[in-house]
């Protein structure tokens, strides 16, 4: 019995592990990516917002 017929239960025991939090970590980062470009966004909203002049409310 060679080295790699030992090891693999071992591999395959972690196998699963590894796929999950590979896919754990690809799906967190693009859920982190994308909430950091939506503050941006708000950001940059908001400050154009801040700059327009105040328009006078015409009441009726």
């Amino acid at each position: 019995m060679d080295a790699m017929e030992a090891a693999m239960p071992y591999i395959l025991a972690l196998a699963p592990t590894i796929g999950i939090a590979t896919l754990f970590y690809f799906i967190m980062k693009t859920i982190i990516e994308g909430d950091r470009r939506e503050r941006m966004a708000q950001a940059k909203w908001e400050a154009e917002h801040q700059e327009a002049p105040a328009k006078p409310q015409h009441q009726a």
